[in-house]
């Protein structure tokens, strides 16, 4: 900050300028030019995309449900993948995430706990799900294993968080009396953490559900694999009824999560 003299003696504050920071912005703003150019962006693109895309949305109008059957199996197959994983994922991540606490947890066991966290954030689900496809075989399995990690690696990591902003008096008080390890953990934290606990897993069971399209395109089980069938076979209208279908599932889970956190909170 600096000072300015003015004409009746007074001083005028005087910003100073950031030139770390202006820099900063002009790098990143050459940055981003440049990168557009790798992309071929022109107008012609763009209008022969604008002329095609017109052409695929009415090539999947209206939306055909005559095939309802292979529709509701692919979507209970999706639903059966979200809640398994994270059912497992959340039983594997509550030690992780105890684990990986620092306030709780010397640091020769939360590193440890933490790069597990870390390896199961990596990679992108559809990832995990090939390797798992290729260890496993095609199928359900392999979707909800690759979905068990993602959830691992979500929830642990929020869950460590959670338990490092709590409040340690209550963990003190607890400790005074005596009580052992099982029981600071049980009357100490898991009271002070439950209510965010409840939302991580609303959150990640919305997101296996939605995961669990996408592992499927790689043959990881689900609707994802009847949409990928549907693609290959131009079979536009389907995709349609198929789209529709996801849009009105994470569509009631979202409302359900709602509920969730209203009953938690």
């Amino acid at each position: 900050m600096s000072n300015a003299a003015t004409s009746n003696g007074k001083r005028k504050y005087v910003p100073k300028r950031n030139w770390a920071g202006t820099i900063a912005y002009i790098l990143l703003a050459a940055y981003l030019l440049y990168v557009l150019t790798l992309f071929d962006i022109n107008l012609q693109r763009m209008y022969v995309g604008i002329d095609r895309g017109a052409e695929f949305i009415g090539r999947m109008m209206p939306p055909n449900f005559e095939r309802y059957a292979l529709l509701i199996e692919g979507m209970l197959e999706s639903l059966q993948i979200a809640v398994i994983a994270t059912t497992v994922g959340v039983i594997l991540s509550l030690p992780v995430g105890f684990l990986a606490a620092r306030n709780l947890m010397p640091a020769w066991v939360t590193w440890p706990a933490r790069a597990i966290i870390v390896a199961c954030r990596s990679f992108h689900p559809v990832i995990v799900a090939i390797l798992f496809v290729k260890a496993v075989g095609f199928g359900a399995l392999a979707g909800s294993m690759a979905l068990v990690v993602a959830s691992i690696g979500f929830i642990s990591k929020l869950f460590a968080e959670a338990i490092e902003e709590i409040s340690l008096k209550q963990i003190e008080a607890i400790r005074a009396t005596g009580a052992p390890f099982s029981s600071v953990i049980t009357y100490g934290v898991l009271p002070q953490v439950m209510g965010r606990f409840i939302g991580f897993i609303s959150y990640q069971l919305d997101s296996n559900l939605r995961n669990s399209t996408m592992v499927g395109i790689v043959g990881a089980g689900g609707i994802g694999g009847t949409l990928f069938a549907a693609f290959q076979r131009f079979d536009y209208d389907f995709v349609s009824a198929i789209l529709i279908s996801i849009i009105a599932v994470i569509m009631v889970a979202e409302g359900v999560n709602n509920i969730m956190r209203k009953l938690y909170r």
